[in-house]
């Protein structure tokens, strides 16, 4: 009964599995089929021996990689930059989503919503650019600091590491707001007017109808969000860090687990410790979004699964 029946739900649906199955075609092979290279994290890896031919060497890989300062220290780098990243990144395009909202101009909220787009269309190595000649010692933010008067000298903003963190949660949130706000935005269209004009006759002004009809619409968008962005707290990034502190001044701070494998797998050449530090970067990003999902479903918050 429960085989026919499921053929028949099969049947009756097969035009939209014909219609995705060219996307789990493409996921199969650029996202599940590569996983089979993490038997490399268990050898030591020789590429003309192969999978099959290098010799097994168990937990080697993993035991020098957790006895490595370098390591642990991209690994520090990587937590810190992401949790910045997720908590500026997800205030700041709530934030602008939630006063988007407000502005009743049409046109002028069209044109400020498709203006906080572009820079999400940048290519990374033109936001460092712009980045890098901002934050010069002859550049706009130092020449305004001097005007104000708060300091004489230029501030050597990519070559302290105690702003390389801060550097970085800016470029991130200033290309990526506007384009993170659009689901917000959309959250909020749906939240039904008659709330919000039955907290304008309770003599609700605009900031109590964001927080307790708008925030509360859009909440259950926001827990699957931030489910979702848990799994990526090991994604600091690769681009920004590599390209702004690619100077010997900020190495300990700008290098990342993702910059790690680079530097072992491809320029010193040992594939396997580059793909345990990158399977272990999986794993914990993986029980992360576990972990997100069970504690939202204890707390009957919207969950993935």
């Amino acid at each position: 009964m429960r085989k026919a029946s499921l053929a028949k739900r099969i049947n009756k649906s097969r035009s939209l599995y014909v219609m995705i199955l060219p996307c789990m075609i493409f996921t199969f092979i650029f996202s599940y089929y590569p996983l089979t290279g993490w038997i490399m994290a268990f050898e030591n890896f020789k590429p003309a021996k192969g999978y099959w031919g290098s010799k097994f060497v168990g937990l080697d890989q993993f035991r020098f990689l957790f006895d490595d300062f370098e390591f642990w220290r991209a690994f520090r780098n990587t937590v810190a930059m992401s949790l910045l990243n997720l908590v500026f990144g997800f205030l700041f395009a709530i934030v602008f989503a939630l006063l988007l909202n407000e502005i009743r101009h049409t046109g002028f909220k069209r044109i400020t919503q498709t203006v906080s787009y572009l820079p999400h269309f940048l290519s990374w190595v033109i936001v460092c650019a712009l980045v890098q000649s901002m934050l010069a010692s002859d550049g706009i933010v130092n020449n305004v600091i001097r005007a104000l008067g708060i300091t004489d000298k230029p501030i050597l903003f990519l070559g302290e590491p105690g702003y390389f963190w801060w550097v970085v949660v800016f470029a991130n949130v200033w290309k990526e707001m506007g384009w993170n706000s659009i689901i917000y935005i959309a959250a909020i269209s749906g939240i039904d007017p008659a709330l919000y004009e039955a907290a304008e006759l309770d003599g609700a002004g605009r900031f109590r109808r964001m927080w307790h009809v708008t925030l509360p619409g859009i909440r259950s968008t926001i827990v699957v969000l931030l489910i979702m962005n848990l799994g990526s707290i090991l994604n600091a990034g690769f681009e920004v860090q590599y390209l702004l502190g690619s100077n010997g001044l900020l190495v300990d701070v700008s290098q990342t687990i993702d910059i790690f494998v680079l530097k072992y797998g491809m320029s010193i050449g040992n594939y396997s410790l580059a793909t345990a530090a990158g399977m272990f970067k999986t794993v914990i990003s993986v029980t992360l979004v576990f972990g997100a999902n069970a504690i939202a479903n204890r707390f009957g918050e919207t969950s993935l699964m």
